[in-house]
């Protein structure tokens, strides 16, 4: 997408959607599933990636979990319980607004009449 604009206030429920559909991620995992899922048009950058995982941590919506994977440390981020719930009410509303965005921006009907 050439616009980040969109993408800002979408961050945290792609996350918290993700997330609510694997039981753990790390960041550039969930990086490159977003891309993946939207062909390329979505990419996170880290910048905005990693705040919005340190905020919903602070907000106890996360719990992370450290491995080492290949001599390396490797953050993963699950949801807790009320994570899970945040996240269901977020996509929800999320969809709501797309639907009603769609209908904003759909083709105003023809209102010529011909006689």
């Amino acid at each position: 997408m050439k616009s980040n604009e969109y993408i800002k206030g979408t961050i945290k429920t792609i996350v918290l959607k993700l997330l609510s559909e694997n039981k753990k991620m790390y960041g550039y995992e969930i990086n490159q599933r977003v891309k993946e899922l939207s062909a390329g048009e979505i990419e996170l950058t880290y910048g905005a990636l990693y705040p919005i995982l340190y905020k919903l941590e602070s907000e106890s919506l996360l719990t992370t979990q450290s491995e080492i994977v290949d001599g390396r440390v490797r953050k993963y981020y699950s949801l807790t319980p009320q994570g899970n719930e945040i996240a269901i009410e977020k996509i929800a509303e999320l969809g709501r607004f797309v639907d009603t965005l769609k209908a904003v921006l759909a083709p105003a009907p023809s209102t010529n009449f011909s006689l």
